[in-house]
């Protein structure tokens, strides 16, 4: 066992342990001993959060140039959360997430457009909401499957004050304590061979379109955007990454062929496969090699 996985359960451990020993000391003040004793778990799970976090990819991965891949998604996209721009792109180096990026669909403007973000109301939106939601997702290259889950809801949005901040104070952290599997929620890895591996991210609940050991071809579809997870709205966040296991796994950087890696808040298009892409209908025939259009503003 790695020593990052290592840290990762243990600060999984220590953390609901100390806050245990507050509630205890709460409703049995004094007996065996008082709350001073929580104190010690949970300032143990400081240092432990930051190794895990802060410790970034080997120094092969930095040197390494990115692996191109074809793009996860077709049709007209935009990108948050983008290692073009900040890098570690979410803000951890955590579950291999260093060179991750989210991206939402973005339809033209006489279709479906996304919902904007709300200071008050609504309060949430339901997941059909979003132009991104029941999107198809392609396998970025020929691969193995390692890992497909579809069982978790899809919940609704967090795209509102009010609900950001329940994300952040209250439901983003017991699904921190929950680890990958409840901060991803439904996902799919593929093993695209060379120590390299895909994560896809927030699938929808019940999309599966294959299972643990089959073979993918590049374009083939693979499952749906959901919004499971620790997620705001639907959205597909994919990252390349060392391991098939997240809790010992570093970011490896990629790029997307004739798109590179769109920046935050910009937006471009992956000619669609198989008659896919932000709103098209029919999602179940492989997808043909089609080139990839540039990005487009």
């Amino acid at each position: 066992m790695s020593i990052r996985k290592t840290a990762m359960i243990l600060y999984r451990i220590l953390l609901p342990t100390g806050f245990a020993l507050v509630l205890w000391d709460v409703f049995l003040p004094g007996y065996p001993f008082g709350w001073g004793w929580a104190l010690l778990p949970l300032l143990l799970t400081f240092p432990l959060w930051m190794f895990v976090s802060r410790t970034g990819p080997r120094r092969e991965a930095l040197d390494h140039p990115p692996v191109e891949v074809e793009p996860p998604v077709g049709g007209r996209w935009s990108a948050m959360n983008s290692p073009a721009t900040k890098v570690p792109s979410h803000g951890t180096h955590a579950y291999g997430q260093t060179y991750a990026i989210d991206i939402v669909a973005e339809p033209a403007a006489s279709e479906n457009s996304r919902p904007a973000f709300a200071k008050l109301w609504p309060v949430v939106r339901r997941s059909r909401a979003f132009p991104a939601y029941d999107e198809p997702l392609f396998a970025v290259a020929d691969a193995t499957v390692v890992h497909a889950s579809d069982w978790m809801r899809d919940h609704l949005s967090r795209n509102s004050l009010p609900a950001i901040a329940y994300l952040l104070l209250v439901e983003g952290t017991v699904r921190g304590l929950g680890g990958a599997p409840w901060i991803t929620g439904n996902r799919i890895v593929l093993d695209l061979g060379d120590g390299v591996y895909a994560m896809y991210a927030h699938v929808r609940r019940g999309s599966l379109k294959i299972r643990p050991g089959d073979r993918v071809r590049a374009g083939q579809q693979i499952a749906r955007c959901g919004n499971s997870g620790n997620s705001t709205e639907p959205h597909v966040h994919f990252q390349l990454m060392d391991s098939p296991d997240l809790d010992a796994a570093r970011g490896i950087p990629f790029t997307w062929s004739e798109i590179g890696v769109p920046a935050n808040k910009e937006t471009f298009t992956a000619a669609p496969r198989g008659g896919a892409g932000n709103g098209a209908t029919s999602h179940d025939e492989p997808a043909d090699e089609v080139p990839h259009s540039k990005r487009s503003a």
